[in-house]
């Protein structure tokens, strides 16, 4: 019967998608070591706005290589930047 071959193909089809669905939700799971790094970000971990648990935050790298006169700088500008936004 052409109708129940089909049927059993799909069936196997869902049962192979069941599965392989099932072991990729298991794998988010599971635990990954992460290599443990330093940076020269640690240099700002004790300015003011470092906080847990993220620390001193630089998600866009700008102080990959800053010393503290360019921190300084930038957060002076960060700070008149906001000053003036509130007026």
């Amino acid at each position: 019967n052409p109708h129940c071959s089909s049927s059993l193909h799909s069936f196997n089809m869902y049962k192979s998608l069941l599965i392989a669905s099932s072991i990729a939700a298991a794998s988010a799971f599971a635990p990954v070591q992460v290599a443990k790094t330093t940076t020269s970000l640690n240099a700002f971990e004790s300015e003011i706005g470092a906080q847990a648990p993220l620390g001193f935050w630089d998600p866009l790298g700008f102080l990959d290589r800053a010393d503290q006169e360019t921190f300084d700088r930038l957060r002076y500008v960060e700070l008149k930047h906001g000053r003036i936004s509130q007026l």
